[in-house]
């Protein structure tokens, strides 16, 4: 414990260097999609690469991929007993467009009140920076108690095109008994939690070809079938009157939620009532015998993410359409995959497609959903830090959306990613004003320091 206190007064006693840190990398504008902004995400992957050299990791690097570059480098100086984390984050951020709507420069940090405002405050150079800190901490007092590596990528904003070709190819490299992943967030200041599981993705195209060209409605309208009116009818039949999905053997591989989990989930201050008021909706619509946050969150779904077809314009045109073309997409649950799920698409079409049409299934992206055990080592330690940061066990949530990047490195790497990041649902993620809340962002410090000395314990 006499280590931790000194790790930890460390940390208290720089807050206004790590304040100074993270400003400097917030000043970096490392926006990926604009290739004007080349110069500057090399730039930011070289900060961090130099603040690794400075605290004595070795074998720091910024590796080139076929896009932007990885910036890696390592610290094995704990032992063979100790355990080997990978760190993952990303550098890279978003536009901030609209820079009207910024009260000010997005790449001027800006502290007012208890937040400091700046592109990427949040997502995610606040985590990166908290996390190098609290490694500081530990390396000038008691001593880095864990082996550890940084995997810290330039593309997350993108969709980390090249990061799968990069771990697949330094796969020995990047070889370790746990992901953190500090892209993550808490439910609210004074409530923390972790982030146990996420959903998967499967996103397609279905293309619906009916006539060589779009024909007269009332020269052939009765005569020749309508693709558009063909592929709503398909969709429509995807899902019944209680929310199931009805593609043959869709939740074959779907893990059910234990009454016990269910309990946790019930804890989370998401009542039905939260939902309605988040979405404006007129009524909430579902799996039957499931809550709203369990939908949105537990359970597999299937969305119409845009059709089009036809004559769209002002006014009236007697067409019928030649094709029609719908995006589905699924979100995916343990034990869930997309290549199964496509499987079952396909074999619906098959069935239920009539002969007066051709169509044609388009598989356009999908990963893998992630589950780390609630009672493992490292949910448990991670639990224990943040308990003695708040003063409050932390609750544990699900997120509805998906993380590629963690089933990639579950796929390639073989390891559960634990999400251990300090953001708030207020943060303004991608959006102008975008926040960290300091309170935060110390206290996320204090808990890495404390997490990384529970675990090696």
């Amino acid at each position: 414990m006499s280590d931790i206190n000194a790790a930890l007064n460390y940390a208290r006693e720089h807050r206004e260097a790590s304040l100074e840190d993270l400003k400097a990398l917030l000043r970096i504008p490392s926006i990926s999609t604009l290739s004007e902004h080349r110069s500057d995400v090399q730039r930011a992957a070289e900060w961090i690469a130099e603040r690794l050299k400075a605290l004595g990791f070795e074998a720091v690097d910024v590796m080139p991929t076929k896009g932007h570059p990885v910036v890696y480098g390592e610290w094995m100086n704990a032992g063979a007993d100790a355990p080997t984390i990978l760190f993952y984050g990303h550098y890279d951020v978003q536009p901030a467009d609209p820079l009207d709507l910024w009260e000010s420069d997005p790449f001027d940090p800006q502290v007012r009140g208890d937040d400091i405002f700046a592109r990427g405050a949040s997502d995610m150079k606040g985590q990166i920076v908290a996390h190098l800190r609290a490694v500081e901490a530990l390396i000038r007092t008691s001593g880095l108690p864990i082996n550890l590596k940084y995997m810290i990528e330039g593309e997350e904003e993108i969709g980390s095109p090249n990061l799968g070709d990069f771990i697949a190819e330094h796969k020995d490299l990047l070889a370790c008994d746990l992901c953190l992943n500090g892209d993550s967030g808490i439910l609210a200041p004074d409530m923390p939690s972790i982030v146990y599981a996420l959903r998967g993705l499967a996103y397609f195209e279905i293309h619906v070809q009916g006539p060589a060209s779009d024909l007269h409605s009332g020269v052939f309208g009765g005569a020749v079938d309508n693709p558009a009116q063909v592929l709503c009818e398909l969709i429509a039949g995807m899902r019944d009157e209680n929310g199931r999905i009805t593609l043959p053997g869709f939740y074959d591989d779907v893990r059910p939620l234990s009454e016990e989990e269910r309990a946790e989930l019930a804890r989370l201050p998401q009542s039905d009532e939260w939902w309605l008021k988040q979405t404006g909706a007129p009524a909430l619509f579902g799996e039957e015998g499931y809550t709203a946050l369990e939908r949105a969150t537990a359970r597999p779904t299937l969305d119409v993410n845009g059709i089009l077809s036809g004559f769209t314009g002002e006014g009236a045109k007697t067409v019928l359409p030649a094709k029609a073309m719908a995006k589905i997409s699924m979100r995916l649950v343990p034990d869930q995959r997309p290549e199964r799920v496509h499987e079952a698409l396909r074999a619906y079409l098959e069935t239920h497609a009539p002969p007066t049409v051709t169509w044609e299934l388009k598989y356009i992206t999908g990963c893998l959903p992630a589950i780390v055990e609630r009672d493992s080592e490292a949910v448990q330690a991670a639990s224990r830090a943040l308990a003695a940061v708040w003063g409050k066990p932390p609750l544990f949530t699900r997120q509805g959306g998906s993380v590629p990047v963690v089933g990639i490195i579950k796929e390639l790497l073989d390891v559960d990613s634990l999400m251990l990041g300090f953001g708030l649902p207020d943060d303004n993620l991608h959006a102008p004003n975008e926040k960290f809340h300091l309170p935060n962002f110390f206290r996320g410090i204090e808990t890495y320091i404390r997490f990384m000395c529970e675990l090696a314990s």
